[in-house]
């Protein structure tokens, strides 16, 4: 099954020259999640050939604009274009208002639903859930209320093993799949281990989006398969990181590596930084399996 990440945006505050504010796309088996909305994020989906059309949900962590400004934007286009399936957004619930202001004075009525859900940024709790995933909040640390989310995969069935699948009939398949063995009517047994294989394992993205270096929020982080982290600074400025509750690109890789994950993703850069190698050498100082979070680029999860 898919599960993947692209990196939209991965600037911080104002976009600069080569970065955006902001935006991530995640394809969990063809349905499209969009993580947080800066300016900008209509021109990267164009840019980067992803159809907004296909998105579905939207998950907004907090009310900073860089990681918003884009949303109604995004939204009016979507209007424009002809949608009319529903919109689902998962946010803090002052951004329902917002939204609404913007559209009574420009006196837009959608033609399409907005399905919203306010988000509570004082406890971790399961806000989605469908037949691929789970999604979660993390509860961040940040100058106004702010979340994370992380997305789990759920435990797909086994795989049918397609050179014995014409010794099976196919009213057996979905049963096999489950795990469960069958009898047939000459009382011969298929057992499912013979006719399938099991599936991977369900697999999990955190997303951290601004944040304090914070222990509260590393319980629901714990073991994840791939981390994005923010890494606003380098630890040379972890005054300023303090001041503004954000983290140091040296803290992200001691968030991974305490964390025991898999991979980590530092985004949310600085826009005084114009390379980014010296952040991605401070994060790896800590924790070796660190990438960028180039633009454009997509993420296997």
């Amino acid at each position: 099954m898919k599960f993947e990440v692209t990196i939209l945006g991965s600037s911080s505050a104002t976009p600069v020259f080569n970065r955006n504010p902001t935006a991530q796309l995640l394809n969990c088996n063809e349905k499209f999640y969009l993580i947080d909305c800066g300016e900008g994020t209509q021109q990267q989906l164009i840019r980067f050939n992803l159809k907004s059309a296909r998105i579905d949900y939207i998950f907004i962590s907090h009310l900073h604009g860089d990681h918003y400004f884009g949303l109604i934007g995004l939204l009016s286009s979507l209007h424009l274009n002809g949608r009319i399936k529903p919109m689902q957004i998962f946010g803090p619930a002052a951004l329902l208002e917002i939204l609404e202001i913007q559209f009574k004075y420009s006196d837009t009525t959608l033609r399409y639903p907005l399905e919203f859900f306010p988000i509570d940024a004082t406890e971790s709790t399961q806000i989605f859930e469908n037949s691929d995933l789970i999604v979660k909040t993390i509860v961040l640390n940040h100058r106004i209320p702010c979340t994370g989310f992380i997305f789990e995969q759920k435990q797909r069935q086994r795989r049918l093993i397609k050179d014995k699948a014409d010794e099976v009939p196919m009213a057996y398949y979905t049963v096999l799949k489950k795990g469960l063995n069958v009898e047939l009517p000459n009382g011969e047994i298929l057992l499912s281990e013979d006719y399938t294989t099991p599936a991977d394992p369900p697999r999990s993205y955190a997303y951290c989006s601004d944040t304090l270096f914070d222990e509260r929020y590393f319980p629901i982080i714990k073991n994840c398969d791939t981390l994005y982290h923010e890494a606003t600074f380098m630890h040379e400025l972890l005054d300023r990181a303090n001041e503004t509750h954000h983290t140091t690109a040296l803290q992200a890789g001691e968030v991974a590596k305490i964390n025991h994950v898999k991979k980590l993703i530092i985004g949310h850069f600085s826009s005084r930084y114009k390379t980014l190698q010296m952040l991605l050498e401070e994060t790896q100082s800590v924790f070796e399996n660190t990438e960028l979070a180039i633009e454009g680029k997509t993420f296997q999860l």
